[in-house]
């Protein structure tokens, strides 16, 4: 099936797109990498009467930190994150997330923006925002805002971008994210996830948890924050016995609908057991440091 006819713009800044959201309201459609909005206009799910491409913006691409963030264009490609030395040293979790999403001809015109924004609950890029603690800044004709992950993704498919917001930057907070890991089950390479998890820890001296993060995707209407869990982390050493008791905190929390992939009881616990391994994991980049 063919798309319903639009109008194509195609803005090179940020407050060029800004001006034509404005102008064009509800009937206007930021376009990313195109690799979700695309098909749904194909099959004529989603209808934009105006398509705003924001692929010549070069201004939301790159990759950069400074003394608090790691800050990311919302335009700069999966593959570009995947290979990114400074995500990988900062923000494993990250980078291991990248690599599994789809395959390398997706990532190589996937947007994390465009991922972030879609709000996808059986996408992957979400749980390692949620469990990163990061931030996400909106823009707007009428300004900028940051946007904690936690409460940026607020159903399926629903965000809270307000109407001629544009997600502009991801910042994820440095320092605090090195020992994280994204651990994803899927039936075969490039698939949607049975279960996705991401896993962030930050170790005191003495080797107990002084921070927790953990986020699971696939496994309800939105991407779950484990507040259980990672209580359950927190003061704790990361030792078998409490990444147990975690993985099952994770999956009582989650509500996991059957479909192709496999029934809820399967999902549920397979939440446990790839919580476990995503903790197991992030623990273990100790090792590297």
């Amino acid at each position: 099936m063919n798309p319903r006819p639009f109008e194509y713009h195609s803005p090179r800044t940020v407050d060029e797109a800004l001006a034509l959201a404005d102008r064009y309201g509800p009937d206007g459609k930021f376009l990313a990498g195109g690799q979700s909005l695309i098909p749904l206009m194909k099959l004529r799910i989603a209808s934009p009467a105006h398509l705003i491409d924001l692929g010549r913006i070069a201004q939301l691409s790159y990759i950069r930190a400074d003394r608090e963030n790691i800050a990311i264009g919302a335009m700069t490609r999966l593959d570009e994150v995947s290979n990114s030395g400074l995500v990988a040293e900062e923000c494993p979790a990250l980078a291991q997330c990248a690599i599994q999403i789809a395959d390398p001809l997706v990532r190589n015109l996937s947007t994390i923006g465009g991922n972030i924004a879609h709000a996808d609950p059986s996408n992957d890029m979400p749980a390692v925002m949620v469990a990163t603690g990061a931030q996400l800044v909106a823009t707007s004709s009428r300004g900028r805002r940051s946007i904690p992950a936690s409460d940026f993704f607020v159903d399926t498919f629903t965000t809270a971008l307000r109407q001629g917001e544009l997600l502009t930057e991801v910042r994820i907070p440095a320092g605090r994210c090195r020992l994280s890991a994204y651990i994803k089950l899927e039936r075969q390479a490039g698939d949607f996830g049975v279960v996705g998890v991401a896993a962030v820890l930050e170790l005191a001296s003495d080797g107990t948890c002084s921070s927790c993060g953990v986020a699971l995707s696939g496994v309800g209407p939105k991407v779950l924050k484990a507040k259980r869990a990672e209580g359950l982390i927190v003061g704790n050493r990361p030792d078998e016995g409490t990444l147990g008791k975690a993985g099952r905190a994770a999956a009582e929390d989650c509500d996991p609908v059957g479909d192709l992939r496999g029934s809820a009881d399967y999902k549920r616990r397979m939440s446990q057991v790839i919580t476990i391994r995503a903790l197991r994991a992030a623990a273990k980049e100790a090792e590297r440091i």
